[in-house]
């Protein structure tokens, strides 16, 4: 930090003193909701870093726009200012579209707008003062030389475009070049099937935006699709400094990397949902892979949507966003249906390919025999054996995991439930342990029934570490590879099975959802869904529209060589084959499911035709968890902007008790965006007041446009 600043108030202070607002990281339960006044003994840019006294803490800082609509200043009386203590000097202002973006994402989603600007800023920036911060500047530099080095390699052939692809490519010229100078571009859904080459239009933007001398920020939805989609970008943009920015990272090279993009250094910056807020002072595309996938949606603390947040930031800088998909989100279809969005279609797979052959297996239909099971039938087991004689790979899909969800004793009927949660503790047959899966709390499997002492406990259903050994059970030889959260637990792991499928060192490929999201196997030709039946009668209404988009997803990684894919196979093991979800499905028609499930939202007044936010609160009791809530409620609907929001009765959470905290929640429905804001802007300050008055709240949350009710 610079020379620490004077801290006399100003009555006290010798020489002009600076009135400056400054944002603080002060959580929303403090009361603290915008900037603060402090004094300074220079005028500092918009932007600045600083550390500042609150209280008896010293805090990091930035320096707010005083245009910001972020909430009045705490302290408007010179009296009662305190001055800041020093300055990180040497680093590049915030800017202000980047204080804007946030200040828009603290009021839409109901936080304190220094909690939410702080928390996306890199730990390790609280830690440095101005000498260390000049260090890790100079090895940045010399790291971004480094990379640099490399620019005069001659860059990869590009591959032939396909029709389809150029078409899209030369409306999106056609598209940026209508809207230079005339104001914000219209967002693009690119919607294109799994395999027709979206990627490749990613590249070729990207490559438009970088000649320009613009940076592009590509987000993906998980860690692990991350190295595969940098790799490609690495391998195209020979010489240009490509970042990547997420969670699996240091602390050190978090903050590396932020610099590079911050300082403008970076050309590409790839990441997960945190990266929406990269600091990119020349930022000329965004790009949102697989953007219906809930990932983008944070879960706690600040509950945004980076995929919200990036066609919100692409307004704000006038730059084009491109949200590609073969599964849309329900709300960007819709969007696209109004004409709010450009939809630009990929509706082949590259080089010709058929999209794999889908066949519904009725599981009320199948025998069973010696050695069959629920999960791997006489049919399956027989279309595993053939790829096996033909050498080709297999995947088998199964959203569990684990080896059994549930431990079970038939003579007094316990189960292995958690003492903490009100949830089932899993099975898992590696380490002997029964784990739950929502607070962590974990035992060694009991040798009898802890009831009744029965010795003959057995496991309930499957996940797919049981699915992995029966599999080698049934097919002695086969090359069983299991990818879960399990399996991939050690940094590495997942790089090295996900290079053995690659490479032919694996027969058939066992996992849950991670294996089903954008990784391009080319050995696959068969993939088989078992169990997927439980999302249909889900009480959560977005649940058929994950599991239609899981299930395409899945199938998606058949058949991507072109000269194998006439056979490629999914199948899809089911209790309900007549349901309209599979019935679209097995035609690959994804439009003719979007129009039914759209239909039935609107007729049941869900998003994207109503707004929702969710207020839900957590207790040593459910008793006091529902009293905050019923308060709220009530005062809520006291408001004249209570008018036409439906406020519902507090429910428990689907799984009402987590490590020993009652969870509950209240659903509020309002017909528009605005005013639904409106009700809980006005309802903010007093749910701080009631949480005060309801001793033994432990916390509460407001969830705007949540994706589970």
């Amino acid at each position: 930090m610079a020379e620490a600043e004077q801290e006399p108030n100003a009555a006290g202070g010798a020489g002009q003193q600076h009135r400056v607002r400054v944002a603080v990281d002060a959580p929303q339960h403090s009361g603290i909701s915008g900037p603060l006044d402090y004094l300074s003994k220079r005028p500092l840019a918009p932007g600045s870093l600083l550390r500042v006294p609150l209280g008896k803490r010293e805090l990091l800082g930035i320096v707010w726009p005083n245009g910001s609509n972020a909430g009045e200043a705490e302290y408007a009386d010179p009296a009662k200012l305190r001055a800041i203590l020093a300055v990180l000097e040497g680093l590049t202002p915030l800017s202000s579209t980047w204080c804007r973006l946030v200040e828009f994402a603290a009021a839409y989603y109901q936080r304190a707008v220094g909690e939410l600007a702080l928390s996306v800023l890199p730990p390790q920036l609280r830690e440095l003062d101005s000498p260390q911060l000049q260090l890790r500047l100079k090895r940045m530099r010399k790291w971004v030389a480094e990379q640099t080095a490399e620019a005069n390699q001659a860059a990869p052939s590009q591959p032939t475009l396909s029709p389809a692809q150029a078409e899209v490519l030369a409306q999106l010229d056609a598209l940026l070049g209508e809207a230079a100078g005339k104001g914000a571009p219209q967002p693009v859904l690119l919607y294109g099937v799994t395999g027709s080459g979206k990627t490749e239009v990613y590249l070729r933007a990207a490559e438009h935006a970088l000649t320009q001398g613009r940076q592009v920020l590509v987000l993906v939805p998980e860690i692990n699709l991350t190295p595969q989609l940098e790799a490609r970008f690495a391998e195209r943009f020979v010489g240009r400094v490509l970042v990547s920015l997420h969670s699996g990272l240091t602390p050190a090279q978090r903050l590396r990397n932020w610099l590079t993009a911050h300082e403008g250094h970076a050309d590409l910056v790839l990441g997960t949902r945190l990266a929406v807020f990269a600091s990119m002072p020349r930022l000329g595309l965004i790009v949102v892979d697989e953007e219906h996938d809930p990932s983008y949606k944070q879960q706690d603390g600040a509950r945004y949507s980076a995929r919200d947040l990036a066609v919100y930031r692409g307004h704000l800088v006038k730059i084009p966003v491109i949200l590609g998909s073969a599964t849309p989100s329900l709300e960007s279809w819709q969007r696209a249906n109004e004409g709010r969005y450009k939809r630009l279609a990929l509706p082949e797979r590259i080089g010709g390919g058929a999209m794999p052959r889908v066949r519904l297996f009725d599981m009320r239909l199948m025998p069973l025999s010696k050695g069959v099971t629920t999960a791997l039938t006489r049919p399956l087991l027989e279309a595993l054996r053939l790829r096996l004689e033909r050498g080709e790979q297999s995947l088998i899909f199964l959203n569990r995991r684990g080896y059994a969800p549930v431990l079970h004793c038939s003579e007094c009927n316990w189960k292995s439930d958690c003492p903490h949660c009100s949830a089932w503790r899993v099975f898992h047959k590696g380490d002997r342990t029964l784990r739950c899966h929502h607070c962590g709390f974990s035992e060694r499997v009991p040798a009898a029934c802890p009831t009744c002492g029965n010795q003959d406990i057995a496991p309930l259903g499957r996940g797919t570490e049981r699915l992995e050994e029966q599999l080698q059970e049934q097919l002695p030889g086969a090359r069983v590879l299991r990818i879960d959260a399990d399996s991939t637990k050690l940094k590495g792991e997942l790089e090295s099975h996900m290079s053995a499928v690659h490479a032919g060192e694996v027969d058939i490929v066992v996992g849950t959802q991670m294996i089903t999201k954008g990784h391009d196997f080319r050995r696959i030709t068969f993939v088989a869904a078992v169990n997927p039946d439980g999302a249909l009668f889900s009480s959560d209404f977005r649940a058929p529209e994950r599991l239609f988009a899981l299930l395409m997803q899945a199938g998606g990684r058949a058949g991507r060589d072109a000269e194998q894919a006439a056979r490629s196979e999914m199948w899809v093991q089911t209790w309900h084959p007549e349901h309209a979800l599979y019935k679209a499905l097995a035609k690959h028609d994804f439009e003719d499911f979007a129009k039914s499930q759209l239909a039935e939202r609107e007729s049941a007044g869900l998003p994207p035709f109503a707004h929702l936010a969710m207020l839900r609160a957590e207790a040593r009791t459910p008793e006091v968890a529902k009293s905050f809530l019923d308060a709220a409620s009530r005062w809520a609907q006291a408001l004249p902007e209570a008018a036409g929001v439906l406020i519902y009765p507090c429910i428990p959470m689907s799984v009402a008790r987590i490590a020993n905290v009652e969870r509950m929640q209240m659903l509020v429905e309002a017909p528009s965006r605005s005013a639904l804001q409106r009700l809980l802007w006005l309802w903010n300050p007093e749910l701080h007041a009631l949480k005060r008055e309801h001793k033994g709240l432990m916390r509460w949350a407001v969830d705007v446009d949540p994706l589970a009710i």
